[in-house]
């Protein structure tokens, strides 16, 4: 498709280089990658090359579907600035454009061996469900079915008929012995058993009869059967074989000019659907195939929200982690990159305060960034901190955590039995906690109930996903306090704990389609997330008094 290098049409003057790479994972945009990024956006919405239903206008036909793009900022060896811009996956159903750099693998070009795969994966879809929705076929099923209801029934009919004749034989044999002679005795004993062996004979008949039809209907249903498990086998060995293909042919160069392909990225596992379709490695191919040196990326959104995952139009949005993390990584080997700063701790300074506190259990007003648990990297949390504190507690200290980015109220316990009759009471439900949220918009209504089923994102953690298959129930009240400087504050009533319940249903476009202030998943960063446990209801573990702990956030 030629030469995807772009000039900068506004002004960079003034402008400083990053020292390292962008850590995809976590960043904020460089502001050469915003200037990058507005004149792409600036493009989208005025270009003619092609046509695609982003569901920004109401009025275009089409399903809706946002997409995904990305700049790579990038010099060029004569030592100018520009950028690549990339769509992930296919636009316009092709991946030819004028604008985006082409796929890793175009797996779409005419005459690929993929299309004729696919067309011979197509051809055998096509038997498979015209021998499905076949009329004979439906019928000789139809058929068979009824046989075999019909042999049930009749053969367990005729089997408690030969235990009501067994039953009354007995009876005889009995009656027989009391009022018989021996000898006359002896002769309807005889009679018996050859009436019991008459009883066996024809219920072996019966079997044997329906044995007879049921694999004449049986056979009929074979051929349509064997025919369609043919190309099922078929068709699972062929997809197989085309997949690893498709594996194959996406090999990634790194900085260093060493190749990898999807098989050798996730040795450990099957690739996930769609890797290396992102915009960030169709990015950086090119770039390293060109000759030009990366200097910063960024990705953006554009377009209406899918209704599982929260994008918003226009917000800058990290790589995902499930298919771009082993890809990135083996990309990325060459490059100086910024640190993850998700590795470094952010309690580094911070102190918790201690709000109520008797022989029992402690509750404290745990700083926003700051963690509830140790995590995998960073050990400093709460839970360490008093452990160090209390030696001596008896109890598992935590009862109920709160997500790192919000601050707030959080229950300890010193004590085994406190810890259990507290945690009885987040089981039953009967702890009441109330948020304070600020939005960052404004919202229709004044108070409301939401309930959207969460479940976690397998290819993108920790993010979380709704969904109503697999998702667990969650259920939020809130309530509006006031509106100011276009932000709307709120309460929130948490019914259930899930994880990022609170900041995905005030996200998600089902819920009130407004992200929290400051958050970094679902909306855009801010100083801190402005989201804090404010109070918490609960009856005391050994007192049993009601008790209400209120403490206002700092924001």
């Amino acid at each position: 498709m030629g030469n995807h290098f772009q000039h900068f049409t506004s002004s960079i003057t003034g402008i400083k280089l990053p020292e390292k790479f962008t850590y995809p994972f976590y960043y904020d945009p460089h502001p050469l990658c915003e200037l990058a990024a507005k004149e792409l956006q600036d493009y989208l919405t005025s270009q003619t090359d092609w046509e695609h239903n982003f569901g920004l206008n109401p009025q275009k036909e089409g399903t809706p579907l946002g997409k995904m793009f990305g700049v790579l900022v990038v010099e060029n060896q004569n030592q100018e600035l520009g950028y690549l811009a990339a769509v992930s996956g296919k636009l316009a159903a092709t991946n030819e454009h004028q604008v985006f750099v082409p796929p890793v693998f175009d797996m779409l070009h005419q005459g690929s061996y993929f299309l004729k795969e696919e067309e011979k994966l197509n051809q055998i879809n096509l038997e498979i469900e015209t021998l499905e929705q076949n009329q004979t076929y439906k019928k000789l099923q139809a058929a068979y079915k009824k046989e075999l209801i019909e042999s049930q029934e009749d053969i367990a009919a005729k089997r408690l008929q030969g235990k009501e004749a067994k039953i009354n034989r007995d009876q005889r044999r009995q009656k027989g012995k009391q009022h018989l002679s021996t000898e006359a005795h002896q002769e309807l004993c005889e009679v018996l058993a050859k009436e019991s062996l008459e009883s066996k004979y024809f219920l072996n008949n019966v079997i044997r009869y329906w044995e007879h039809r049921l694999a004449a209907a049986q056979n009929a249903v074979s051929v349509y059967d064997d025919r369609l498990n043919e190309l099922k086998a078929e068709r699972k060995e062929k997809s197989g074989n085309l997949q690893n293909f498709l594996f194959e042919q996406y090999q990634f160069l790194n900085a260093d000019g060493k190749v990898k392909n999807l098989l050798n990225l996730f040795e450990n596992q099957k690739p996930p659907a769609g890797a290396g379709e992102c915009a960030v490695p169709k990015l950086l191919q090119y770039a390293f195939e060109k000759k030009l040196k990366p200097i910063a990326m960024a990705e953006f959104w554009w377009g209406q929200s899918p209704n599982t995952e929260i994008r918003k139009h226009q917000h800058f949005y990290p790589a995902c982690q499930g298919k771009c993390k082993p890809i990135l990584t083996h990309m990325l080997k060459g490059l100086e990159v910024d640190t993850n700063p998700l590795l470094q701790n952010p309690a580094v300074g911070k102190e918790i305060e201690i709000v109520f506190e008797d022989d029992v259990m402690l509750i404290v007003n745990k700083p926003a960034e700051f963690l509830s648990v140790p995590g995998i990297v960073i050990q400093d949390s709460v839970y360490s901190r008093i452990k160090k504190q209390y030696p001596e507690a008896t109890g598992a200290l935590i009862v109920h955590r709160l997500d790192m980015s919000t601050s707030g109220l959080l229950i300890l316990a010193k004590t085994k039995e406190a810890n259990k009759q507290l945690q009885e009471q987040f089981i039953s439900k009967s702890i009441k906690k109330r948020y304070v949220a600020v939005l960052d918009g404004m919202i229709e209504g004044n108070k409301g109930k939401i309930s959207l089923p969460l479940r976690v994102d397998l290819d993108d953690r920790p993010r979380q996903l709704v969904c109503f298959e697999h998702g667990k129930p969650a259920t939020t009240y809130w309530e509006k306090i006031d509106e100011k400087d276009g932000k709307t504050r709120v309460y929130l009533y948490p019914i259930s704990g899930r994880t990022h319940q609170l900041r995905m249903h005030t996200s998600h476009i089902l819920g009130l389609n407004t992200a929290i202030v400051g958050d970094d998943l679902y909306g855009s960063k801010a100083d801190r997330l402005h989201l804090h446990a404010e109070s918490i209801e609960f009856t005391h573990p050994t007192s049993l008094e009601k008790m209400r702990i209120k403490i206002a956030p700092e924001f």
